[in-house]
């Protein structure tokens, strides 16, 4: 690799330069695209819950133009805001990083975050601004995928499904491109550092055997400039949620294909989260309980299969992804295409491609467990991937303390027995070794035994142990 010693310094300096440039580009996302008015039909929703039973009925709630905005958009358009009490004003964030710092100085009563978001706020991963930031609901899980561009694809690299679990055949063909690649095709877009996607593309990266920290530049780009990016040659690859990933497939922009959905990293990941300062909570206990109970019942909607080409329809127009729905169909209903540059059509169809609310057995057998409801223990996952790329200096010693701080179970099984919804009673499971891409089993009890099983990881070969 040119500049094999590129220093950790540097590359975030280039991250925070380019993101900086992105940022400003990204300007010409009109956030006051966000409905105004309700309509007919959501007023005239009965309201079980009275505004001036609530400490602060109105409300503004960001959202980003990604598929992930469909509970959002079902919530406001099927009248459940109204149904809760709650007078929502829906604001359109330009980028993640916006919509959490929007929660974090206080422009948004709440916004979705991604995933990893409000643990690293608690640990004060780099990256990501110490703020003391709660979730107790997650808005859905998978949705996203992993795009590469045509360079990559004539190489000889191939969507994940068709190596078959075949590990050692991907990094074959991976390395056999990237280790004679030029400095400036070494770079990876993500849509926030210390953030879920940024660890998936580090991870799938690490199990083909190259290190990302020593072998690619990994930048910051808001979701809506992906595919113009990889069209000009800024970036091979990058790891965002749906549509952006469709609109980069052949017979649409036609600049890329997907090589795994994000179930096919980690199935059963949380992606985004409902994200509220804990001080919020604390002032305003019904508002949040509304809050939750409405969004519940909009995933709910949204997860149902014959409500899927509606809702498809919903967050194609223009106050949300504003995206054709030929491309935001996809993601939605499950008619899933991973494209390519041969003329075929990859085709795989799975409700499981965004899920939010039930969840197949495949991915839980657990009692009661469905999508909304959070694990403690992916947090720990979380937080041992930025000890892992040393984004924190060791794993926490109070690990547990945070994420039962930061993802409130406790506060969800009260609002979810409100609704007579059941859930699972532990806040702990295991995640199989066959949920994840290099079959490596996650054990919540020991962290720090899953840490050290990785040959690859920042500053090699340290051991992690406990702070």
């Amino acid at each position: 690799m040119n500049n094999k010693n590129w220093t950790r310094r540097q590359a975030l300096l280039g991250l925070g330069g380019f993101a900086g440039a992105v940022a400003f580009s990204s300007c010409g996302i009109n956030t006051n695209r966000a409905p105004k008015s309700l309509t007919e039909a959501a007023l005239a929703v009965d309201q079980v819950v009275k505004p001036e039973s609530l400490e602060k009925p109105n409300l503004t709630v960001g959202y980003v133009p990604v598929n992930d905005c469909a509970p959002f958009a079902v919530a406001w358009e099927k009248g459940f805001f109204h149904k809760y009490g709650l007078n929502v004003t829906l604001s359109r964030e330009a980028s993640w990083g916006n919509s959490r710092d929007g929660v974090i100085f206080g422009r948004l009563d709440a916004s979705p975050v991604v995933s990893g978001a409000i643990t690293n706020a608690r640990i004060g991963a780099e990256g990501a601004r110490h703020a003391p930031l709660c979730g107790a609901m997650t808005i859905h899980r998978h949705g996203n995928a992993m795009t590469m561009n045509k360079d990559l694809w004539d190489a000889g690299i191939r969507p994940w499904h068709e190596y078959k679990g075949d590990l050692d055949a991907f990094g074959r063909d991976f390395k056999g491109y990237f280790e004679n690649a030029a400095y400036e095709k070494r770079v990876w877009a993500v849509v926030l550092s210390s953030a879920i996607y940024e660890y998936f593309t580090r991870y799938v990266v690490a199990a083909a055997g190259l290190n990302p920290v020593e072998e690619f530049r990994l930048i910051i780009t808001p979701p809506p400039q992906m595919v113009s990016n990889m069209r000009i040659g800024a970036m091979e690859a990058y790891m965002v949620a749906e549509p952006w990933n469709t609109r980069a497939i052949a017979g649409n922009e036609g600049v890329g294909f997907t090589f795994a959905q994000g179930r096919e990293i980690w199935q059963g990941h949380p992606d985004r989260i409902l994200a509220v300062t804990e001080s919020f909570i604390e002032e305003n206990p019904k508002t949040y309980r509304s809050l939750v109970k409405a969004l519940i019942e909009a995933c709910q909607y949204c997860s149902k299969a014959e409500n899927r080409e509606e809702v498809a329809t919903i967050i194609s127009t223009r106050p949300f992804t504003g995206a054709k729905p030929q491309y935001t169909r996809p993601g939605i209903v499950g008619d899933y295409n991973y494209g390519g540059f041969d003329g075929q059509k990859r085709m795989i169809n799975s409700l499981e491609t965004t899920m939010f609310y039930d969840l197949p057995s495949d991915v839980s057998a657990i009692p009661h467990d469905h999508s909304t409801f959070l694990w403690q223990s992916q947090s720990l996952w979380l937080m041992t991937q930025a000890a892992r790329w040393q984004q924190i200096k060791e794993f926490p010693k109070y690990a547990e303390k945070f994420a039962h701080k930061s993802w409130r179970t406790d506060l969800y099984r009260e609002i979810a027995a409100e609704m007579g919804i059941k859930c699972p009673t532990e806040d702990y499971k295991v995640e199989p070794a066959e949920a994840f891409i290099d079959n490596k089993a996650f054990d919540p009890s020991d962290p720090i035994a899953y840490l050290n099983s990785f040959a690859i990881r920042a500053n090699a070969p340290q051991s992690f142990f406990m702070s």
